[in-house]
Parts: C-alpha cells; sequence; structure tokens
C-alpha cells in the first residue's frame, strides 16, 4: 500500500468513524483515478457505501473487491457479510464456501457460513460450522455466541448459557452475548442472573454494543430503556430506513391493499389471535395479502387462514429486497409487521420501505425504535397518554383492547379430570400457563404465600422446559412449600389445551411480561385472572384484555392488593364460582370477544392512517376511542 493511499484509507475510516460516509466516498472515488485497482480503497469505498444504506453501490464496491483479489478469502467474506446483511442468503453462503476454498483455516468463513445455515433453519449443520470455527480459533468469540444461539433455539440451554458466558469472557466488549446469557438464564428459571443485571441494567444495549432488545424485556420494567435499547438496535442495523418514492394517488384506491407480514403464519399465537381478524375482514374494501417467511410451511390453522388472504405468498428463501419487490408489484399500500424484534423477525423489509404506511401490530410487546414504522396499533390501557413519550410510533388508539381475538375458536368436550393432569381432585387450583422466562421472584414469592396460606392448594405452571421445572421446584423447597405442590403442565394441541383450563381455579399473572394471548386464552375456556399493571406495554396488557372483558375488578392496584385478590377468591369459592358465571355469561358479548366489531374498528385505522398520507400530511396520532 503506498503512502498516499494508506493515508487516504486513513482519513476516510476516521471520516466514517465519525458517520460521515459521504466524504468517505469523495476520498476515496477521488484517489481511485489515479489508482484504480487499489483493493484496499475498494474495501473502505464498500463499506462507506453500505454504512450510507445504499446498497446497491455497496454491492458493486464489494464485488470489485472480490474481481481484484479473488485469492484472498476475506474479499470473500465480506462480500458474504454483506449479502447476508440485505438478506440473500444463497449468495451470502457461496461467498463464505469460496472463502474457505481460497483458505481451508480461515475461521470466519465457517463462521459466516454456520449463521447463514442458522437463519434458515438448518441447526444441525449450522452448529457443525461454528464448531470447525472454533476448532480452528478457540478464541473466536463471535462463534462462541453463534453456537450458543444454536444451543438455545435446539432448547439446550445450559449449553446456550454457557456458551454465551464464554463469549464474553474472551471480548467483554461482546454486550449481545451478555442479554442472551441473561435470557437464556431466565428461561430455566435460574435466577442467578438478578445480580449480575442490575449491576448493568442502566447500559446494558444503550451503551456499547446493541443487543436484541426482546433478550431484556422480562428482566424490567423499564419503557425508556427498552425505546432506547430498540433504537440503537434499529439504528445500528438498518439506519433510518427508506422513504417512501412512489407518487401519491389523487384518490384513495378502490380497495386498500393491506399486506401482513410474519413468520408466524401456522399454529402460533399470533395467527390463533388474528383468525377471526382474517375472515371477517371486509374484502369489498380491502385486499388482504399474506406474506409469510417462516420456516413452518404446514399447519392446521394455515390450512384455514390461507383462504381469507387475497394473495398468500411463501418468501421464507426471498431476500429483503425480493420481498420488497413482491409487495411493490402487489401494491401494497400498508404494509403490517407482525414480528418487529421477536424471533424470526425481519424488520429490514421494513427499513427498505414496502410501502407508504407501516404499521407496528401486535407480535411485537413495544415499540420497534424505528423511524421507518410509522404507526403502532394500541389502546389505552396498554399505552396511556402519559406513556406514548414510550414509542418512537405514533399511536393508533383503539377503542378497546388492541389485541384481536376469535370468537370461534373451539373448545371441545372432553371427559378429562384434575387426576389425568397430576392436579388433586379437591382443593384450589391456581395456575401460571405463562412462558418460563417471565416468571421472576417477584411474582414466585407471592405464590408461595398463597400456597403456605390455602390448605390444599397447588400451583399450576406450564413446563416450558426441564431446567425450569426443576429450578421452580427448588425455589418453592428454599420458601418452605413441598415441591410437589407445583404441577407441570406439557404443551399440547390449542383445542386440549383450552379445554383443561376447566380444571384450574385462577390464573395468576407475572408482572414485566404479563399473560397476552394466555390471558385471552384463560378468559375464553372461562378461567379468570388477577393481573397487576406495570409501565411497559408487555407489562400492561392482561390490564388491557381484562378491562375489554369488562372485569376490571380483577385488576390489581399494586403487589399486596394483588395478593389479596388472589387469596380472597381462593378462600371464598363461592366468589370464584360468581365470576366464572359472570365471564361464561358475557363471553360473546363483551369487547374483547365481539370480533366483528374488532374487524371493523381495525380497518377503520387503516383508512384513517391511510386518509392522512393521502391528504399529504405527517404521520399523527389517531384516536377512534372518540368515534365511539
Amino acid at each position: 500500500m503506498s503512502i498516499a493511499v494508506e493515508q487516504v484509507v486513513s482519513l476516510a475510516k476516521k471520516a466514517m468513524a465519525n458517520n460521515q460516509p459521504d466524504l468517505a466516498i469523495s476520498m476515496c472515488t477521488e484517489h481511485l483515478q489515479t489508482e484504480p485497482d487499489a483493493v484496499v480503497l475498494w474495501d473502505v469505498l464498500a463499506n462507506a457505501h453500505f454504512l450510507k444504506k445504499d446498497n446497491g453501490q455497496a454491492a458493486i464496491c464489494f464485488e470489485k473487491v472480490v474481481e481484484l483479489a479473488p485469492q484472498n478469502p476475506k474479499s470473500h467474506q465480506n462480500l458474504g457479510v454483506f449479502y447476508q446483511s440485505i438478506g440473500k442468503f444463497n449468495e451470502a453462503l457461496q461467498c463464505y464456501q469460496r472463502a474457505a476454498s481460497c483458505d481451508a483455516n480461515y475461521a470466519p468463513a465457517y463462521n459466516g457460513a454456520g449463521i447463514v445455515l442458522m437463519t434458515v433453519g438448518q441447526l444441525d449443520t449450522a452448529q457443525q460450522y461454528f464448531a470447525k470455527a472454533l476448532q480452528l480459533d478457540p478464541q473466536f468469540a463471535d462463534a462462541y455466541s453463534n453456537l450458543a444461539h444454536v444451543f438455545f433455539s435446539k432448547g439446550q440451554l445450559p449449553a446456550a448459557a454457557q456458551s454465551y458466558a464464554e463469549a464474553n469472557a474472551l471480548n467483554p466488549d461482546l454486550k449481545s452475548a451478555v442479554a442472551n446469557r441473561f435470557y437464556s438464564l431466565a428461561m430455566m428459571c435460574d435466577w442467578s442472573w438478578l445480580d449480575a443485571f442490575s449491576r448493568v441494567a442502566k447500559t446494558l444495549g444503550i451503551e456499547g454494543e446493541e443487543v436484541t432488545p426482546f433478550s431484556l424485556l422480562p428482566l424490567e420494567d423499564a419503557p425508556e430503556r427498552q425505546l432506547a435499547r430498540c433504537q440503537k438496535f434499529v439504528s445500528a442495523k438498518f439506519g433510518q430506513g427508506a422513504t417512501w418514492q412512489g407518487g401519491v394517488p389523487s384518490a384513495r384506491p378502490a380497495k386498500l391493499r393491506i399486506g401482513y407480514f410474519s413468520a408466524d403464519f401456522h399454529d402460533h399465537a399470533t395467527l390463533s389471535l388474528m383468525m377471526g381478524l382474517l375472515r371477517n375482514h371486509d374484502h369489498d374494501k380491502f385486499e388482504i395479502h399474506g406474506f409469510s417467511y417462516g420456516v413452518v410451511k404446514e399447519s392446521r390453522s394455515l390450512d384455514e387462514a390461507i383462504n381469507y388472504f387475497d394473495s398468500f405468498s411463501d418468501v421464507s428463501g426471498s431476500s429483503d429486497e425480493a420481498i420488497v419487490q413482491l409487495a411493490r408489484e402487489k401494491n401494497i399500500d400498508i404494509a403490517i409487521d407482525l414480528k418487529g424484534h421477536t424471533r424470526m423477525g425481519r424488520i429490514g423489509i421494513f427499513a427498505r420501505r414496502i410501502a407508504p404506511v407501516q404499521i407496528n401490530y401486535l407480535g411485537n410487546p413495544g415499540s420497534i425504535g424505528a423511524d421507518f414504522i410509522e404507526y403502532m396499533i394500541i389502546d389505552k390501557v396498554t399505552v396511556p397518554e402519559t406513556h406514548k413519550k414510550y414509542l418512537s410510533e405514533k399511536p393508533i388508539y383503539l377503542p378497546n383492547c388492541y389485541q384481536p381475538n376469535d370468537d370461534q375458536r373451539r373448545i371441545p368436550t372432553t371427559n378429562t379430570t384434575r387426576k389425568d393432569f397430576g392436579l388433586p381432585e379437591t382443593g384450589f387450583v391456581f395456575c401460571s400457563f405463562n412462558n418460563t422466562y417471565k416468571i421472576t421472584p417477584r411474582e414466585f414469592d407471592i405464590w408461595m404465600r398463597l400456597l403456605s396460606k390455602v390448605e390444599g392448594s397447588v400451583l399450576w405452571l406450564f413446563k416450558g422446559n426441564d431446567y425450569a421445572a426443576e429450578n421452580l421446584r427448588k425455589e418453592a423447597q428454599k420458601r418452605g412449600i413441598d415441591p410437589d405442590r407445583l404441577v407441570f403442565a406439557d404443551k399440547m394441541p390449542e383445542p386440549e389445551h383450552l379445554a383443561r383450563h376447566k380444571h384450574a381455579d385462577l390464573l395468576l399473572d407475572t408482572f414485566n411480561v404479563n399473560a397476552h394471548t394466555t390471558a385471552s386464552d384463560a378468559l375464553w375456556a372461562g378461567l379468570p385472572l388477577v393481573t397487576l399493571p406495570g409501565e411497559q406495554f408487555a407489562a400492561r396488557v392482561a390490564a388491557s384484555i381484562l378491562t375489554a372483558a369488562n372485569l376490571p375488578e380483577l385488576i390489581a392496584k399494586d403487589e399486596a392488593d394483588y395478593e389479596a385478590i388472589a387469596l380472597d377468591l381462593a378462600l371464598h369459592p363461592e366468589k370464584t364460582a360468581a365470576l366464572k358465571q359472570k365471564l361464561q355469561e358475557q363471553i360473546k358479548t363483551c369487547p374483547l370477544f365481539d370480533t366483528v366489531t374488532y374487524t371493523r374498528d381495525i380497518e377503520a385505522a387503516f383508512e384513517a392512517a391511510y386518509d392522512r398520507y393521502l391528504q399529504g400530511l405527517a404521520p399523527d396520532d389517531i384516536d377512534l376511542t372518540s368515534a365511539k
């Protein structure tokens, strides 16, 4: 490298470090006129265009680096990383394989290939690639972290936690490994994370490396920090996103074209909640299009739901750009992100701008933190006026609960007994079918006190995983409760799961992340629940659900009230019976399960959001509660 080139590279990298990609581009472009084959300049230029989110120019430059240095594994590696970042997984995998063919001992190539394979669901093969990368470079922190992802996805939670710890030990700046380790421990109800998390809570994911925001959601109720984490993550991964380049039509289309984007169009809570909405959409006013990028291709729920779409596209193997192109070909007017930061979300397709109006809805329990998502569908319990500051999106307030429900869900008649599920034939059955990561000592202490005060009672929990069951039994024993009073429920198909609710008496909610679908399941099955609303969206959902079910008396004011409500119901079975009777009488008439009215409300929300765009108005609060 000549002295002149070395100087240009140094100055250009400083410019990029100061978020001045245009300056870096200008420097490199000017010098390439005299030294057109300077590989390092092309490489810096590629990264500058990538920083600017100009993927077209970035691709040209990365490919030029490969052309000039075809035997250098790093040139293929960098092109692979670029392709992977824009969702071109097949091309990325080919680049990593070419890098390995240039140098069979080049560990980053195996790590990169493993990431692609993991992303497309080939976990066993991905694990082999990460193991190979670590064999070649035992100090490869990123490979340890990625191997941990595989262990987590395969349910090998202790191995995942250990591998995340190894990654962080090798690279203390790898904050994502710290956050993911906390989440793995939370899944196992291993509360050894509490002290460590309290020491880093104010900075983790806010300073230093970005982290996946969802991993920290159950660990604390801090909406201001959660928003900051989301914004940092989105900014680092996607930048500000593209603006809509299409012209504004002179009039609203005869039918608004709605695009729902998700990885969960199968037997999943999201589709279960949405089934009634999809069934009741007004096809005289709307075209409904589904875009599925999940790995599950067939299910009972999908077989039904697919009939409610005007088109349904399996885009699981498509790049972000290809998905966006398809959506634009279908002239989608409003694009709905049903995943956000949850597992397998693809925010990148929204960053590339699918439609003039983009909405965060249902799947992500809080703000996405992206400037390119205009709206979030909420209600005034999940996000009171005082809490709008915790959203990057403008709120669309629905008149009742933001959550859709299906008023035609079937609950089979069964002849099961309590004994079939390991429950005592008599005695009060507290239950919590929430996922294990939601349980913290805050709730558990109360639950154990309830068991100590209610003779013959048991706590029926969703098993989730063997590690959580074992740890919760140990925690019960520490609190002086016989571990056998904890009964664990295995996963079951939805109809049978709903049917077994009849054997419980009261569902006890979790705090930082409430029961969401779990709460609606319980109420639909006739089982009341008690909740304590917190501050962040995820901590207020059950209160919204109970409000829409006309059961505000089950919303506690504080922890003492939560415990008192539950204890009163347990000690006075006639009150529990009266609650169940009330629930049964109004199940089909309360707003929570009025699916048709809900559908009309959300369609009005879509129309209001689109009309603001049509009128050339900036996105702003949309309040449909005043129309009721």
